[in-house]
């Protein structure tokens, strides 16, 4: 019986496409700004190719990464849909390519929209304009603790975020709002996701909690996980992939909320699963050090995911993949805090050895054919 095993390194980019200047991405470079500038120790990580996919070898403490593995698979993944989103980029990775971008609000979303969620949910909003997360609760936290308005952001990306304090709207009534708000943004609003975002503490220490949930446009044509659904062949999400495919083609939605916990269950997933596809994301390197532009957070994050290669590899079986990618950039070294335009990696093995320079629908489109043995009918190309 055969298993791929998918991780997606949430905005860990492999520098910028060449349409990156279209998206205001150009010189966006997230894996090689990062290990340009940190020392932390990648070496398992290295010995898939890291160094040979961003033309990095020596790092700023003058030491080098390891050479390519004789067996690995190495190279670099093009998104040809049109976006720089988590959905997008992962929704690719299965094979369905989008030819136009989810909308984006760069001045807050209209009055068609604002107006029925405020009616649905009896109040008026906070905000309403592009924001970093972190910082707009520090700005609007005490006014939302006082009023019990909710505050309604978005950012470069096609997200409608919604942030209460726990104490004051309770995170299910949150979680209730956030799926009327699903329900308006639909047609030429149909935004990629809408974000529940609770937090927590007092006025001057508030901290989102890790209680967010994502409420995903539903993919709007097949995906390799309908297809190897539809063949009997098990899937198992773990992190936000249910949520980003609104758990469709998914068997079994294990829901972390961060990298440490991700992994776990990845590698109690490896222990268990007899075959088929696990997909996981590894979220923290996007929501918490990217978007906060810590690059020594982001460095440690790769750190702690190269711990834990050995780990995956001991048990991955004969016959098996283990592919490391990711859906998009997010430069923790730019001024901004958006997602950047960029290629994704590809780190793998148990694949054709050597360099492979292809497109983001090739992961999906292999891991059908290593689970099925059919040619892929969706897009992308098999790498064998």
């Amino acid at each position: 019986m055969t298993r791929v095993f998918v991780c997606v390194l949430d905005g860990v980019g492999a520098g910028a496409q060449p349409d990156a200047a279209e998206y205001g991405d150009d010189g966006a470079s997230t894996l090689r700004h990062v290990l340009e500038r940190t020392s932390a120790p990648l070496p398992h990580l290295g010995a898939l190719g890291l160094g040979e996919v961003v033309s990095v070898l020596r790092r700023s403490d003058g030491n080098t990464l390891p050479a390519p593995r004789r067996e690995a698979t190495y190279g670099r993944l093009l998104e040809r849909g049109a976006g720089k989103d988590t959905t997008t980029g992962h929704w690719e990775l299965m094979g369905l390519v989008l030819e136009r971008p989810f909308p984006t609000y760069p001045a807050g979303f209209p009055p068609e929209v604002i107006e029925p969620f405020e009616a649905a949910v009896g109040r008026g909003v906070l905000c309403n304009r592009p924001a970093s997360g972190t910082a707009v609760i520090a700005e609007l936290g005490d006014e939302h603790v006082t009023t019990g308005r909710p505050i309604v952001y978005t950012s470069g990306d096609s997200v409608f975020q919604v942030a209460c304090h726990e104490d004051v709207v309770p995170v299910d009534e949150l979680y209730r709002w956030c799926a009327i708000a699903r329900e308006i943004l639909q047609g030429e609003h149909a935004v990629g996701r809408v974000i529940a975002r609770p937090f927590a503490g007092g006025s001057g220490s508030y901290a989102r909690t890790s209680r967010r949930r994502d409420f995903s446009l539903l993919p709007v044509g097949p995906t390799y996980l309908d297809l190897l659904q539809q063949r009997g062949v098990p899937v198992v999400g773990v992190g936000k992939i249910g949520e980003i495919f609104v758990q469709r083609g998914v068997d079994v939605d294990d829901h972390t909320t961060d990298n440490t916990a991700g992994v776990a269950a990845c590698l109690r997933h490896l222990e268990a699963m007899d075959d088929g596809l696990l997909f996981a994301n590894l979220v923290d390197f996007d929501q918490v050090w990217g978007h906060r532009n810590d690059v020594d957070g982001f460095a440690a994050a790769l750190a702690e995911v190269d711990r834990a290669v050995p780990e995956f590899e001991r048990r991955l079986r004969s016959g098996d993949a283990m592919i490391f990618c990711a859906d998009h950039g997010v430069d923790p070294t730019t001024p901004g805090t958006d997602h950047s335009r960029e290629y994704a990696p590809l780190l793998a093995l148990g694949l054709r050895p050597g360099r492979w320079d292809g497109a983001l629908e090739d992961v999906g489109a292999t891991a059908f054919w290593r689970l099925t043995g059919d040619e892929p009918p969706l897009a992308g190309e098999v790498i064998r």
